[in-house]
């Protein structure tokens, strides 16, 4: 339904419903007896008075005759006042029947104005009972309207701000330009689009950090390889080259300060190409250090909240959520929730198949199973692919830095747990494994 649609029919039953208000309150009730068929029916009782026992209705009224003792001679239907007292009680109109100038009985016309005002009062309220229901349609359409153009983009936004607070930006923002937010929605993906090759760019220049640190420290130890060579031969010389004392006399003894004092030099080049030695290693590992100093705050964690972590991780549904078993976990939400991610990314990206997820208790621990069907890796590259930057063979041509397992196996460490590849049956079989509360010392 289009929005002119919608708000025609909600116009339109505002309307109605004002002109039935109106119509209710200043409409006057029809509380006139029917004087045309009272007196049809006055007469023809005068008509038929001496045979009464074969006189018909002529009208559609309810009327009660009676002689001149009270006695009933003819009634329409049960249930209608026979009697005066009755009569006055319930309002009935009363009539003498006059035959040659004498009154021969009465006619008690039944007053049928409350049937007819409870007859008003029905049809009006199943009225305004149908307006009634037909808002409540209208409310339910627009419930759902709303949900649709405004509650599920916000759920969408929501769900896509969580992706790109975990630092997945992989996961693009669906678009439907005919919505209300769609040029909101294509602003965000942009966004995204721009993250991405910003920490691409980041990722790249940080590589290339590294290639050059790499480079220069290859560079600068290898001059200093040369001057360490050339001092040890210096000082293996200077040793050598020592003067025979008994027969040089004085000229030894300045020759042999000289010489010591050449081996002290060459010691003191020796001590500072160690130096620069250590310097360029310490340089050439603090790039890979700064990955220590992201932090793991653990604290107890209750075991159902996995089922919403992996939820949140297969994104594509490639898998099946079980039951976790009922346990108080000790670790960090967020970086469990990395790890996961993790794990669930490198299965979509270098296997793309269904996954199969298990989750058990094994001792003081809870371990969690992920095993895709893409064949697993070389054995070769099993011990490898949690060390810093080292991917597996079937990795070439995927775009990735090879640190996910590596962190991923951090943060376990981090919380006294542990990460686990191995080949399963159909696949690379990740396990994650977290310690219980309580059960660590």
């Amino acid at each position: 339904m289009t929005k002119k649609a919608f708000t025609f029919l909600l116009g339109l039953l505002f309307l109605t419903e004002t002109a039935v208000f109106f119509f209710l309150l200043f409409r006057m009730p029809d509380i006139a007896q029917d004087v045309i068929g009272i007196n049809d029916v006055l007469q023809s009782v005068r008509a038929d008075w001496d045979t009464m026992e074969k006189h018909e209705n002529p009208t559609d009224l309810d009327y009660v005759v009676l002689d001149r003792e009270g006695a009933v001679l003819f009634r329409t239907r049960t249930g209608l006042s026979e009697n005066m007292n009755q009569a006055l009680l319930c309002g009935d109109g009363i009539l003498d029947v006059e035959v040659d100038g004498s009154v021969m009985g009465r006619v008690i016309i039944h007053n049928d104005i409350p049937r007819r005002l409870q007859a008003g009062y029905r049809s009006s309220a199943l009225g305004l009972g149908i307006l009634m229901l037909a808002q409540w349609i209208l409310c339910v359409i627009l419930f759902f309207c709303l949900n649709r153009i405004l509650l599920r983009p916000f759920q969408k936004l929501k769900d896509f701000a969580g992706h790109i607070a975990r630092g997945n930006l992989d996961i693009p923002l669906e678009m439907d330009r005919r919505n209300l937010f769609g040029a909101f929605t294509e602003s965000f993906d942009l966004m995204r689009s721009e993250l991405k090759k910003a920490r691409k760019a980041e990722a790249k220049a940080a590589a290339d950090k590294k290639e050059l640190v790499a480079k220069l420290s290859h560079d600068i130890r290898t001059p200093l390889a040369s001057i360490k060579a050339v001092s040890e031969v210096g000082i293996a010389l200077a040793d050598s080259r020592r003067p025979d004392y008994r027969e040089k006399g004085a000229q030894a003894y300045e020759t042999d300060r000289l010489l010591q004092g050449a081996r002290q030099n060459y010691e003191q080049i020796l001590r500072k190409a160690d130096q620069i030695n250590a310097l360029v290693t310490e340089l050439f590992t603090a790039t890979l250090e700064e990955l220590q100093r992201l932090p793991v705050i653990c604290s107890d964690l209750e075991s159902r909240e996995l089922k919403s972590l992996l939820e949140n991780a297969d994104y594509l549904h490639r898998g099946t959520v079980p039951s976790v078993p009922d346990c108080l976990l000790h670790g960090d939400r967020l970086r469990l929730q990395q790890v996961f991610d993790n794990l669930f990314s490198n299965s979509y990206k270098y296997a793309g198949t269904k996954i199969d997820i298990c989750a058990y208790r094994s001792g003081p621990c809870l371990s969690v199973s992920i095993e895709d069907y893409g064949g697993g890796v070389s054995p070769d590259d099993l011990p490898l692919l949690k060390e810093k930057f080292r991917r597996g063979s079937n990795a070439a041509g995927i775009e990735g830095a090879g640190l996910g397992l590596y962190i991923s196996d951090f943060f376990l460490r981090e919380m006294q747990g542990y990460l686990t590849l191995e080949n399963g049956r159909h696949g690379l079989k990740a396990t994650v494994t977290i310690p219980l509360s309580g059960s660590l010392p």
